[in-house]
């Protein structure tokens, strides 16, 4: 303790008591204190002064627990304000005092001085000029300090200032209350405002005991969301510190003690208090955090009122910086480099419920584990029946769900990875598998944390840690909170409803159940399925959602290369290239959305079909990546055109299976022309736009969702950040985005520009035109651009008619198209190529009749007659249509039949 001693005058006369100095931690009672010194290394030692020659009031003691019949006393009259007067003069203060008598018991009496040195105000003098301290009866006058409280006593009785004043003092007892009857509801009332108190004593850093104004409540506050180093009680009774726990008690002691503070009650623990301690200085959980003295703890963050990341980021302050309790920290990921830490990655495989498999810019494949976080499993007794194989896809609750949870929101996407830490392998144990070595990973999309939208649905449940174990999700907290929105909300796992069960027939190999499926399944054309698993390139399991089944599926038409095979006795080896072909269907279809085709089946109860991702023939692209050749069986097949004519590209780059490839001569034959038959493959579309000459534009129905969706995103993303007017400089050929008539952007193509004001536009989405200003246009993101999706407006015509080219018959023509079919959905079937654009028939979606026809009935349009022996039962049936209507005399016909003599003033050709 700082301290200076001033020696006495004579060697004879009697001795000055040497001056002391020291800082006041504790206000006792009105005159007692108790002053310590600076820290060096440590906290610093102190000591007890009680004040000479004055008596204050006693303070309330509660009574002993070890004593039952003992009562608890309560305060004097004037004590606590007593007490309080020193308090808020001394607290924190430095003062010099003087020892006069020290008992045999070891108390000791003195002076105390504010300041310095002993020119600074007399403690024991204010007290009883005051009114708050009486000189001790029986002390004899015969010194000036004495005279001094004589004479400050007669003041204060003169004034009638505290205990002189009339009455006996009772207002001044507190009504000390040292239990809560119901803690939750005391806190609940409150409604976390802040409460005025006085921390009464410091238990450790994290524990205080608070005197909540003005009611009296004397209460054990454990501060929300951290731990400090405590004292560990032994046997004997005394108290053995853990590392830092010394150092952070007077830490907050130095800091809290019988300062006036604010405290928000948060909840509460058993007759404990969970809150949050405010000083005009700073918010001392965080402060002990920051300092290294405490750690976070997950039981009481969430009621942190302030945010549960506030917390951790101060404690993450201190790991860093290996402050005290972290001097011997290491990071989980101190070993990775940044690169490793953080990377962005796209999404190939979902495992299962918290692990997925990404593809790494550098094309490597790495699983990742979300962090924190349990898939669910089976509880208690094993139900399964045990001649049954478990599944646990489709046989443990809730882990379908979350596996097509994660497979719908993120197969094929790019996720951002933050590996949190990485799991050391481990060995088997009687009840534990071995596990390998696993990477731990906060995954998000979007802004989305994965592991978090899991918890929040109930689909997964986050693992309780041991407080020292630093091994977890960034987002922590995140987790727990979400957990407890979950089961607040009975979802998922944590719902009281039935357990959702999935029956789902697995007929692969199974050849008689195939048998009996293959009509069905061929009956039902292009049925909807889920990519399970890739044995090899040509080769897939596949779940049909809406059959509730599992079947091995073989692509048609193709000659994929085999892959390594092992057989009893013997491991035979893949055909080159078979990895690559497995590798190439994996990274496109596995666990994605398909449509497929069954045709057949083989002996071994595999269907044999075509599988069909995003509108593409799987078949077709692994010829196309001349990674498959064209199976014979395939020509009796509509999709034999596109696969000789993707095997004949595939030939002439020489490349994987035809690296080896040599053209053959090719002989001279005489062409035999064979007959075709008309193929008529009609197809869904959505008409957008009819033009002037008769030409329209459709939209494929298959593709209108992702449109949709596109445009939705398109306007969100404008909405946030609106192009700058005129800023946008066109040019022909160039994308762009414009405004239309009805206030909403489109996608478009600069056509012309005539100038600034004029600028001729062609909405690629749609196919209609219009001349706009520079300042109706943008520039089109590239998160939107043709590259993310095609143009939508295909331009077609209309097969076997000629459109009128005087302009009112034309027109009539066109009037009629569009009161009929813009803006409805039809059925199309391409007829046949020419240099504009592609001539098909049209139907009415609900009627299936022939738009074409149709008008040639009303007499608008005439038939265009085509030799192809293919067209001539279609052609019959028009040239039968038009002869009606000129029967009828209707429209074009009116006057007859025209073509012999001026076919060319009406502009037709017969």
């Amino acid at each position: 303790m700082a301290s200076s001693a001033q020696s006495g005058g004579s060697s004879g006369g009697p001795a000055v008591p040497t001056v002391q100095r020291g800082i006041v931690k504790m206000v006792l009672s009105g005159c007692a204190i108790i002053v310590r010194g600076q820290p060096r290394g440590g906290p610093p030692p102190e000591r007890q002064i009680n004040l000479s020659n004055i008596r204050a009031g006693n303070l309330a003691r509660r009574a002993a627990a070890t004593q039952p019949d003992a009562k608890d006393t309560p305060d004097e009259p004037w004590a606590f304000p007593a007490r309080e007067f020193l308090r808020k003069k001394l607290i924190g203060k430095e003062v010099c005092f003087t020892i006069e008598n020290k008992t045999p018991q070891g108390r000791e009496y003195g002076m105390i001085y504010l300041g310095k040195d002993t020119n600074g105000e007399n403690i024991a003098e204010s007290l009883v000029a005051e009114g708050l301290a009486t000189r001790r009866e029986g002390m004899r006058v015969n010194n000036p300090e004495q005279n001094r409280l004589s004479e400050c006593e007669e003041q204060a009785k003169a004034a009638k200032k505290g205990m002189w004043s009339e009455g006996n003092g009772s207002h001044t007892i507190r009504d000390l209350k040292y239990t809560i009857e119901n803690p939750r509801h005391f806190v609940d009332s409150h409604h976390q405002k802040p409460v005025n108190a006085i921390i009464e004593h410091v238990r450790d850093g994290s524990v205080v005991r608070a005197l909540l104004l003005p009611d009296y409540y004397l209460v054990t506050v454990m501060l929300s969301g951290i731990k400090c180093p405590t004292f560990r009680r032994e046997a004997d009774g005394s108290e053995t510190p853990e590392p830092f726990a010394a150092e952070a008690k007077f830490f907050t002691e130095s800091r809290l003690l019988q300062r006036d503070v604010q405290i928000i009650l948060e909840s509460c623990h058993n007759q404990n208090i969970l809150g949050t301690i405010l000083h005009p200085n700073g918010n001392i959980t965080e402060l002990l955090l920051k300092e290294g003295f405490a750690r976070c703890v997950d039981w009481s963050i969430a009621v942190y009122t302030r945010g549960a990341e506030k917390l951790r980021a101060a404690e993450r302050f201190a790991k860093e910086r290996r402050l005290r309790i972290w001097r011997d920290y290491v990071a989980p990921t101190a070993n990775l480099d940044q690169k490793d830490k953080q990377f962005v990655a796209k999404v190939m495989q979902v495992l299962n419920a918290d692990a997925i498999v990404v593809k790494l810019n550098s094309g490597d494949y790495k699983t990742i584990h979300l962090s924190s976080i349990r898939p669910p499993r089976l509880e208690g007794e094993n139900t399964q029946d045990k001649n049954k194989k478990l599944r646990p896809l489709y046989d443990i609750p809730y882990m379908f769900e979350a596996r097509e949870f994660l497979r719908k929101k993120l197969i094929g996407k790019k996720v951002n990875v933050t590996v949190d830490y990485i799991r050391p392998a481990s060995p088997a144990t009687e009840t534990v598998p071995a596990f390998s070595e696993r990477t731990c990973a906060t995954v998000t999309i979007g802004g989305i944390n994965i592991a978090e939208a899991l918890v929040s649905k109930g689909l997964a449940t986050v693992i309780r840690y041991r407080q020292d174990d630093d091994q977890r999700s960034s987002h922590y907290d995140e987790l727990l909170a979400a957990e407890a929105r979950a089961i607040k909300n009975g979802k998922g796992l944590h719902s009281k409803k039935e357990v959702p069960i999935h029956r789902v027939a697995d007929i692969s190999g199974d050849t008689q159940k195939a048998k009996q499926f293959l009509p069905f399944l061929q009956r039902a054309g292009r049925s909807e399925a889920v990519v399970e698993y890739v044995f090899s390139g040509s080769r897939l399991k596949l779940y049909l959602p809406k059959e509730t089944c599992l079947i091995t599926f073989l692509l048609a038409g193709i000659e994929c290369p085999r892959g390594a095979r092992n057989l009893p006795g013997l491991v035979q080896e893949g055909e080159p290239f078979s990895e690559e072909a497995t590798l190439f269907t994996k990274e496109l279809v596995l666990q994605r959305e398909v449509e497929v085709e069954v045709e057949s089946m083989d002996k071994a109860g595999n269907f044999i079909g075509w599988l069909h991702i995003d509108s593409a023939n799987l078949s077709v692209l692994l010829v196309e990546h001349a990674l498959s050749k064209v199976h014979f069986t395939a020509e009796r097949s509509s999709y034999y055109k596109s696969l000789l004519s993707a095997e004949e590209a595939a030939k002439q780059k020489k490349e994987k299976v035809w690296a080896h490839y040599e053209e053959q001569p090719v002989e001279e034959v005489t062409p035999v022309l064979e007959e075709k038959e008309r193929s008529a493959s009609y197809k869904p579309v959505f008409v957008t736009e009819i033009t002037d000459d008769l030409h329209f534009y459709v939209q494929d129905v298959e593709t209108g969702t992702q449109l949709e969706k596109l445009m939705e995103n398109m306007r969100n993303d404008i909405a946030s950040h609106p192009p700058v007017e005129g800023s946008y400089a066109p040019r022909r050929g160039e994308f762009c985005i414009a405004k239309f008539v009805d206030g909403e952007w489109y996608r478009a193509r600069v056509e012309r520009v005539e100038s600034p004001a004029k600028v001729h536009v062609f909405y690629i989405d749609y196919g209609n035109r219009e001349i706009l200003p520079s300042s109706r246009l943008g520039t089109l993101p590239p998160a939107f651009s043709t590259r993310v999706l095609p143009a939508q407006a295909t331009e077609y015509a209309f097969a076997f008619i000629q459109v009128p080219q005087d302009e009112d018959a034309r027109t009539d023509a066109v009037d009629s198209v569009v009161r009929d079919i813009q803006n409805t959905q039809c059925l199309l079937n391409v007829e046949h190529l020419s240099a504009g654009c592609p001539h098909v028939t049209l139907q009415f979606a609900d009627s299936k009749g022939d738009v074409g026809l149709g008008l040639v009935k009303e007499g608008l349009v005439m038939v265009e007659v085509r030799k192809e022996k293919q067209f001539q039962k279609v052609i019959t049936e028009y040239l039968n249509a038009q002869e009606s209507a000129k029967s009828a005399r209707l429209n074009l016909w009116r006057y007859g039949d025209f073509r012999a003599d001026d076919a060319d003033e009406f502009g037709y050709s017969r």
